[in-house]
């Protein structure tokens, strides 16, 4: 039997209402203990807490009792809605600690539920996403897959390939029957078919915006040479005084990010040090070799330097960040030409990079895949592809049982405690 387990599910006291989770066989037990009755089932109930120990009272709240299965953990459970001061969280918990209960670890509620059929990983994953999301973008394609879209999917994908892998045994097992052929090696009549227009839905999805940049942000690297005017782009962007600014060169010699949301998308944006080949100390060098890194992993370069002499790799906007400034250096075709001073060009530059972002990421309320999932996902194709090149029935077999074996990796019916402990703990206690 499991152990019993609770945790403060609200937030940290004091607050206006105290929730306390309890999962576990000894629920029930416990609530009676506490209350002295066992309440209407899913019905919230006023009741009187008192310690077991001399009966003293603790708290007279709200109480409701979950009988399991059908709960968010799949056990019994228990929630007290305490009033929210320290001094009565702290009191409750000591007598659940009496009554045989252990604290849960980060997560716990969350896997039980797993563990239990409540939930699959791709909804796991989903749910610890939302808890982590900030704008209304993440917290769209997070509910998505908390509620079960991509796992609905795979369930769909897996019938498929079981419904192909029927008919290679029907050509193994009844190879001498008229209507499925007479050689048992060879690929029954619909089998490549079948194969490639599932490799083709799932190519669909393979090629969807991934769920890492929608977490980062959109990565906006602001590069160019010293004095070009970066820290205040960078400051005007952020809307907050986030890098320093000065005339000096090599003011900026570390690289200074920051999330911000615009229009409810995700950017992250990073300010670095001036590029230059001559005059920097060794200090502003390391900076330099970090901007060029920066520049190759980003989503998009602002280049505020001459044109034409932008880092190659990423995709690259010509920005003229100074048009404030008569003797500014001016170029023929910038994307933008701004001045982060007075402000002129702002809104336009903001209102693009929306645009760009929007069509780099996922759309409102798609599902969109982590990388293990792509992996499972893409090894699932992988299968399907190899298969159809198979002229013997057994191989092909062979490579549907990897398909499906990604398939429940994909879903959590197979795959690694460390993995499973690397997710749960991402989640907070209570959780």
């Amino acid at each position: 039997m499991p152990e019993t387990i609770f945790a403060l599910s609200s937030g940290s006291p004091p607050a206006g209402i105290a929730v306390i989770r309890i999962s576990g066989p000894d629920a029930s037990r416990t609530l009676q203990a506490l209350a002295h009755r066992l309440p209407r089932p899913r019905h919230a109930s006023l009741a009187t807490l008192t310690d077991p120990r001399d009966g003293s009272e603790l708290d007279r709240t709200l109480v409701l009792w979950l009988p399991g299965p059908r709960t968010a953990t799949g056990e019994d459970c228990a929630e007290l809605h305490l009033h929210g001061g320290r001094a009565v969280v702290r009191a409750v918990e000591d007598v659940l600690h009496h009554l045989g209960l252990r604290q849960a670890q980060p997560g716990e509620f969350t896997r039980r539920s797993f563990i239990n059929g409540r939930i699959d990983l791709a909804e796991a994953e989903g749910l610890a996403d939302l808890l982590s999301a900030e704008t209304e973008l993440q917290r769209r394609t997070a509910q998505a897959m908390a509620s079960g879209v991509l796992s609905f999917h795979v369930e769909q994908w897996r019938t498929t390939v079981l419904g192909l892998s029927a008919m290679l045994e029907a050509a193994l097992d009844f190879s001498d029957e008229d209507d499925v052929g007479d050689d048992a090696s060879s690929l029954p009549a619909g089998f490549v078919g079948g194969c490639r227009s599932l490799g083709e839905e799932l190519a669909q999805w393979l090629s969807r915006p991934r769920a890492e940049p929608l977490k980062e942000g959109f990565r906006v690297v602001l590069a160019g040479p010293p004095n070009a005017g970066k820290s205040t782009l960078f400051n005007a962007l952020v809307e907050a005084d986030a890098a320093i600014t000065a005339p000096e060169p090599g003011t900026t010699r570390d690289v200074i990010t920051r999330g911000v949301a615009i229009e409810g998308v995700p950017f992250t944006f990073i300010d670095t040090a001036g590029l230059r080949d001559e005059g920097a100390g060794s200090v502003e060098l390391i900076g330099i070799a970090r901007a060029r890194a920066e520049a190759e992993r980003a989503d998009l370069v602002l280049w505020l330097g001459p044109e034409g002499e932008g880092p190659n790799g990423a995709p690259l906007w010509e920005i003229a960040a100074q048009a404030d400034r008569p003797l500014a250096t001016a170029k023929a075709t910038p994307r933008h030409q701004l001045s982060a001073v007075t402000g002129i060009g702002l809104a336009e530059l903001r209102r693009d990079l929306v645009d760009l972002a929007r069509s780099a990421l996922p759309l409102p309320g798609e599902a969109a895949l982590n990388s293990r999932q792509h992996r499972c996902l893409g090894e699932v194709a992988g299968a399907l592809a190899e298969a159809t090149t198979q002229t013997d029935a057994l191989l092909a077999a062979e490579n549907l049982r990897l398909a499906r074996f990604a398939l429940d990796a994909l879903v959590g019916r197979s795959g690694t405690e460390d993995m499973l402990d690397a997710l749960f703990g991402r989640f907070c206690i209570g959780k």
